[in-house]
């Protein structure tokens, strides 16, 4: 079978990739110039095609092994490759750093120049790249707005105030824009996440809720929210990727770490998207596989990196328009 030219793997736009996969216990290969998974059925060996150019990330869980063959196939196609433990959380281990996991990335030098370029016109004035953070948060903001009243949600027992979300929105939008430095933004931004987890709580009727940042087994809120919220960080890096945009130019979040961006990035549609769907499935008993496919779904279904790609672009030409010297 003739080999399958990088050219014709990217007529599929990144935007427009429909699939996230988490693989467990199998083998990914090259077989007759396709990238499949192998798994073992008892004495039968079955081979399971990956639709890689319609694949934005892949992450690989426990009891995984992919060739070198394999590798070189993803990157043509400029797939996403994480490894992570068992149910897709946490990530680890790879070349392109975020915080405690990392991803590996396509090396193709032919990604456009004019958003990093432009990034870069703003990113080292603080009251620029500050700026550019309140631009991020509004735009979280007005993604929550629209995303909670989704019809998806509310049919799902989804159901917030949203008279007292909208009064919140608002005055965090308030806060955000007078917002002095990024402490007083991240400080807001850790007082209205607090305040849409007691309002999804409410929302489905779950009942006392407090946030754990060390994966609380025992709440399984806490566990799919850590998942959801990884598979966000997974687009995050994607749309970065696909943007040439590295990884630690983060304009709120982890100036001290290589990955900040992505959590900016991925900020955007957490909150939006992750959190409502996190307890739909608590409540109704969903496992993390059901959970997996489910907030797929969400994000695939709700343009997240549609959505990513567009603020990245908006925010990093128009900070660059509007600072550029006559």
């Amino acid at each position: 079978m003739d080999e399958i030219s990088p050219s014709s793997l990217k007529t599929i736009m990144y935007s427009k990739r429909a699939n996230i996969y988490y693989l467990e216990y199998c083998r990914l290969l090259v077989n007759g110039g396709r990238v499949e998974y192998v798994t073992d059925a008892g004495k039968k060996r079955l081979y399971w095609n990956v639709p890689i150019a319609n694949t934005t990330t892949l992450l690989l869980g426990p009891g995984t092994s992919i060739t070198q063959a394999a590798v070189r196939e993803l990157g043509k196609a400029g797939v996403m490759i994480g490894f992570s433990a068992g149910g897709g959380t946490p990530l680890f281990a790879g070349t392109s750093g975020v915080a405690d996991f990392y991803w590996v990335s396509a090396q193709s030098e032919y990604r456009p120049t004019e958003y990093v370029q432009a990034w870069m016109s703003f990113w080292f004035d603080d009251a620029r790249r500050l700026q550019a953070a309140k631009a991020f948060q509004i735009m979280r903001s007005e993604k929550i707005a629209m995303t909670w009243r989704s019809p998806r949600f509310q049919k799902n027992g989804f159901k917030p105030d949203f008279e007292a979300l909208d009064c919140l929105l608002r005055e965090s939008q308030s806060a955000i824009q007078g917002a002095p430095d990024t402490q007083a933004l991240l400080t807001e931004e850790a007082r209205i996440t607090k305040a849409l987890f007691r309002m999804a709580a409410s929302a489905v009727s779950y009942g006392k809720f407090t946030r754990s940042r060390n994966g609380d087994a025992s709440d399984p809120a806490n566990r799919f929210l850590d998942h959801g919220n990884y598979l966000a960080y997974g687009l995050g890096a994607t749309s970065l990727w696909v943007l040439g945009i590295p990884h630690g130019f983060a304009v709120l979040h982890g100036k001290t770490r290589r990955g900040g961006l992505v959590f900016d990035v991925a900020d955007l549609v957490k909150d939006a998207m992750v959190m409502p769907q996190a307890f739909i499935s608590a409540m109704r008993g969903d496992d993390q596989t059901a959970f997996r496919a489910a907030c797929t779904d969400v994000l695939v279904g709700g343009n997240a990196l549609d959505f990513m790609i567009d603020v990245i672009k908006d925010v990093s030409m128009d900070m660059k328009v509007k600072h550029q010297v006559p």
